[in-house]
């Protein structure tokens, strides 16, 4: 439902953030919202898009006082806390496409999806994530790119996963550090709060593993399996101090 709105609290929950953090963040202006006499709005489209962009920026400390918030508010979903492990499989892995352009990978990361069995409408699926980088480019800096649709929506996708791919030559993918990307993740979510946790998930282990140079050195998918197990295992390890999505 890409027109669904939250009141103050549903945003609250939804960000995994309290209800001060939202308060906070609308007196600065820093998160966008409506007013309708007394109350406030959030629009969900709006709402993705801008905790997206705002867990892509999150680094150091930040993220990972975001991501231990998060770990909280999914446990429901994910009561083990492992994401990695439960929603990559080796099949869902592929060390060489042959992609030489923005609009190549998000194709073939469209159809690497399909495999798993788990994509309802992979032409949906497509327009998704071109409408994603279109508003906003999903790559980090180190090569990454973190692949998700503009408006995530459970009828979307059968069950939870995360597909991987590793291209053979580096492609312009508009990171801010201006440097080419090989490595691009595919995170579906029917679930939208563990969409949020799982981007939160895999920025950490990027910026606090040597995730992405093991990835690149792996001979084949089995190996970058265990490489993504390995890296997770180590965050899980490192839990920190709960902090604020909010704060600068």
């Amino acid at each position: 439902m890409p027109h669904r709105t939250f009141d103050i609290d549903e945003v609250a929950r939804y960000l995994h953030l309290s209800r001060a953090d939202v308060e906070r963040l609308v007196k600065n202006r820093d998160i966008p919202s409506e007013r309708h006499g007394e109350r406030l709005v959030f629009r969900k489209i709006e709402i993705d898009t801008w905790a997206s962009q705002r867990i892509l920026r999150l680094e150091g400390q930040r993220l990972a006082e975001y991501h231990q918030k998060t770990s909280r508010g999914t446990r429901r979903g994910i009561s083990s806390g492992i994401i990695v492990k439960e929603m990559v499989k080796p099949d869902f892995i592929d060390a060489a496409l042959a992609a030489k352009t923005k609009a190549s990978v998000l194709r073939e990361m469209t159809a690497l999806a399909e495999k798993t069995g788990h994509v309802c409408d992979p032409k949906f699926l497509l327009a998704g994530l071109v409408a994603r980088e279109e508003l906003c480019p999903t790559a980090v800096p180190g090569g990454l790119a973190l692949l998700h649709t503009r408006v995530p929506e459970s009828y979307l996708f059968e069950a939870s996963f995360i597909a991987l791919g590793r291209t053979v030559q580096q492609i312009p993918f508009g990171a801010p550090d201006g440097q080419p990307t090989n490595l691009f993740f595919l995170i579906a979510c029917p679930d939208d709060r563990i969409h949020l946790h799982a981007l939160a998930r895999l920025c950490l282990m990027a910026q606090k593993t040597d995730m992405l140079s093991e990835l690149r050195q792996a001979p084949d998918a089995e190996s970058m399996f265990q490489c993504l197990i390995a890296s997770e295992e180590m965050v899980l390890e490192d839990q920190r101090p709960v902090g604020e999505l909010s704060e600068d």
